[in-house]
């Protein structure tokens, strides 16, 4: 069965959301925010992973992306979602002051159950929506939204003071937590 969402043309840009099943608030905790985010230093250095936006939610996380080099797009989110899935239910597992231990386990195993893709648990949504950005008015649109996010989320008030998000590099702070390339 064809989706309609698919990496088409590998020289595009591209707007992706990652959903942790269910819509769970996982990335409420620093480490594995920390997880994701050592997921994607490791696929610029080695995967040629280029991103030149990201957002993570509490939930979610959205990501403008493209990628230099030879390796397939789908296959670097492939490996971004393989990756920070199961070192994040590793975790969670291993925190003594995880208090939603249980009830997260026992999603992510239930969830994981029903895809025949897995084989115990299920951390993200199977889809990641890929929508090219073959326009400029796309690329601003989704910029904008990626970085309006916490505040829409009564978060924060500016978008650059959230820390987990690409709008510090793009107001020029040095607090940046990762290199991003601006557009």
């Amino acid at each position: 069965m064809s989706r309609k969402y698919k990496i088409r043309d590998q020289d595009q840009l591209y707007f992706v959301t990652f959903t942790v099943i269910r819509w769970l608030d996982v990335f409420t905790r620093r480490e594995y925010r920390d997880i994701f985010m050592d997921s994607l230093r490791y696929c610029q250095q080695h995967k040629g992973l280029d991103l030149y936006a990201y957002c993570i939610m509490t939930n979610h996380v959205h990501m403008i992306i493209g990628r230099r080099g030879k390796a397939p797009l789908e296959g670097i989110v492939r490996d971004i979602k393989k990756y920070t899935s199961v070192k994040i239910i590793e975790a969670v597992k291993d925190n003594p002051q995880e208090s939603r231990k249980d009830l997260l386990m026992w999603m992510f195993e239930r969830t994981g159950r029903y895809n025949p893709n897995n084989k115990i648990y299920q951390f993200w949504e199977q889809h990641s929506h890929p929508i090219e950005l073959n326009t400029n008015v796309m690329v601003e649109q989704r910029l904008e939204y990626i970085h309006n996010n916490p505040v829409k989320a009564g978060i924060v008030l500016s978008p650059e003071d959230y820390l987990y998000s690409s709008a510090m590099n793009y107001a020029g702070l040095p607090e940046k937590l990762i290199d991003v390339i601006l557009i």
